[in-house]
């Protein structure tokens, strides 16, 4: 589905990638539903929205409120005349321990805005997209939806959930006018530890010396979602880090899942 023209609404809109599908849409003609439970992130993100602004409404918002979320949807429409698709991009990791050492209240918020955020969302729009004639939903999974990642075991099983959400969906509305797309970014230059809550660790994991693949900007990342968005992609890996480990985890899942350890041991050992 093309995007010019449309109405999209993108989660986590006020930051990070998020911000940067917000920038990406507009640039593109799309009249934009920009969310995230941060009112000043978004109001950030409108500023740098300039000329564009006259076709982007804010709604701050938790995601992870569903009476507020089944509210949205009347609010796009009254806002814009029309909805057409949903980008779910907002997402949060956890503290960076294992999971003998993670608090229950931890795991729960991770989930409650990783899979019921997406959930909720998902449930609330999707009458709208299939009045549509052409409509799409993109959900944001993970590299760790498909790789173990240790230290961020919770967050991986949430992404995978997510994973396995959308390809369900993708064949239940294999019949419609909805498009379903899953995008399993890679490391991407954000500040989602921060905008998780989470202290950021001693280390922030291997130094870009010591990396194997170079880290993607939300920019990039972004104008990758949307790209495969466009022509209706059925997955997307973003980053050469999620490209490549997403082929070795199919053909070597236990080396793949071995190489990740060794990235991550030196932080998980701090």
């Amino acid at each position: 589905m093309k995007t010019g023209g449309k109405t999209i609404v993108v989660t986590g809109g006020g930051s990070g990638i998020g911000r940067e599908l917000v920038l990406d849409l507009l640039d593109r003609g799309a009249r934009v539903a920009a969310l995230d439970v941060i009112e000043a992130a978004l109001q950030a993100t409108a500023e740098l929205a300039g000329d564009h602004r006259d076709r982007l409404s804010l709604h701050a918002i938790d995601i992870t409120d569903r009476e507020a979320v089944e509210s949205l949807p009347s609010a796009v429409i009254e806002a814009h005349g029309q909805v057409d698709g949903l980008i779910n991009c907002a997402g949060i990791i956890q503290p960076f321990v294992k999971l003998d050492k993670l608090e229950y209240c931890a795991m729960e918020r991770v989930i409650d805005v990783n899979f019921w955020g997406t959930m909720y969302m998902t449930k609330a729009f999707l009458p709208h997209l299939l009045e549509r004639p052409a409509a799409h939903i993109v959900n944001l999974s993970s590299m760790g939806g498909f790789l173990p990642v240790p230290g961020q075991t919770v967050y991986g099983a949430s992404k995978a959930a997510v994973k396995l959400l959308t390809e369900g969906l993708h064949s239940e509305l294999t019949e419609t006018k909805v498009s379903v797309t899953v995008v399993f970014p890679g490391a991407i230059e954000t500040n989602i530890s921060t905008n998780s809550g989470v202290a950021p660790p001693a280390s922030a994991g291997p130094s870009q010396q010591e990396r194997k693949f170079k880290m993607t900007s939300p920019a990039v990342a972004a104008k990758t979602i949307i790209d495969a968005m466009e022509r209706d992609a059925y997955r997307v890996t973003v980053g050469p880090d999620a490209k490549t480990m997403d082929w070795l985890s199919r053909v070597m899942p236990e080396w793949a899942a071995g190489f990740i350890y060794k990235q991550m041991k030196t932080l998980l050992d701090r």
